[in-house]
């Protein structure tokens, strides 16, 4: 088992596996270092180094009380990418994972970065206020916070089974082991972690961090993405970064890691080694 520690001590699990150019990839809500399984093996077998770590509180890390929010989350990136001596290093976020690179490069900058990847992400900015007013409710959230308290458990598997891999709409068909290993990953994420990362992806605008963006940078979204809506995630993200590459994944949903694994990993291989 490989840890780093943290600025503030708590120990962040990492996996890290082949040899090459570093790729260090950010997991979402409510997962772990285990849904990016067949991108890191794919990845380790076309010549990379491939690094995925639990966030706080999620996983093997240590399940802290506080620092449950953006600013740890990337500087808990930076401490990895330090620990590790990594430069040189294409970071990869999905869905919440794809906050914590933004905010990473916003708060610690591009210097040790080559590349980055937002696959289903949450930036630029979820929430919709007076200022995006094209966002998500609040209701939403408030939604997935309540459902937390209730039955942290079943909200998982209803995720699983209906919105995260689009199984609520014809001809999808997420297999049960797919569903069962969310729910698994979600159910290893600390109670308290879990519930106030909903408010890290959701309420943290990530508007200034993408305006920092000065490396080439990949966005990945579906077109029927439930979770993060392509209007809200990727299309708005990829108009605020300079240079960015848009790929639309027609009719995908949130969890492309899973449903469109092989298109997925022919896709950061190319970006990757391009």
């Amino acid at each position: 088992m490989s840890y780093i520690t943290s600025p503030d001590g708590a120990q962040i699990y990492y996996k890290d596996w082949g040899k090459g150019q570093p790729v260090v990839l950010s997991h979402g809500w409510p997962l772990n270092s285990d849904s990016w399984e067949a991108q890191m093996l794919f990845l380790a077998e076309n010549g990379f180094r491939v690094i995925a770590h639990d966030r706080r509180g999620h996983g093997r890390s240590t399940q802290t009380w506080d620092g449950n929010e953006m600013d740890t989350y990337a500087d808990d990136l930076a401490a990895l990418i330090d620990a590790l001596d990594l430069n040189g290093v294409s970071l990869v976020g999905f869905s919440t994972g794809g906050g914590e690179v933004a905010h990473y490069i916003g708060r610690h900058g591009s210097a040790k970065v080559a590349k980055a990847v937002l696959v289903s992400s949450v930036p630029p900015f979820m929430l919709k206020t007076p200022d995006n007013p094209g966002g998500v409710d609040i209701e939403v959230f408030d939604g997935l916070r309540a459902g937390s308290l209730a039955d942290r458990s079943q909200l998982y598997k209803d995720l699983a089974a209906g919105p995260f891999f689009g199984n609520n709409r014809d001809g999808q068909s997420a297999s049960q082991g797919m569903q069962d290993a969310f729910w698994r990953q979600g159910m290893q994420a600390g109670h308290r972690n879990a519930y106030e990362s909903i408010a890290a992806f959701s309420a943290t605008d990530f508007r200034a961090d993408l305006a920092k963006f000065d490396v080439p940078t990949l966005v990945i979204h579906g077109d029927d993405d439930q979770v993060v809506p392509f209007e809200v995630g990727g299309k708005a993200s990829a108009a605020l970064i300079a240079g960015a590459q848009l790929k639309v994944y027609p009719g995908a949903p949130h969890g492309i890691t899973d449903t469109h694994k092989d298109q997925l990993n022919a896709d950061l291989l190319e970006f990757l080694k391009g």
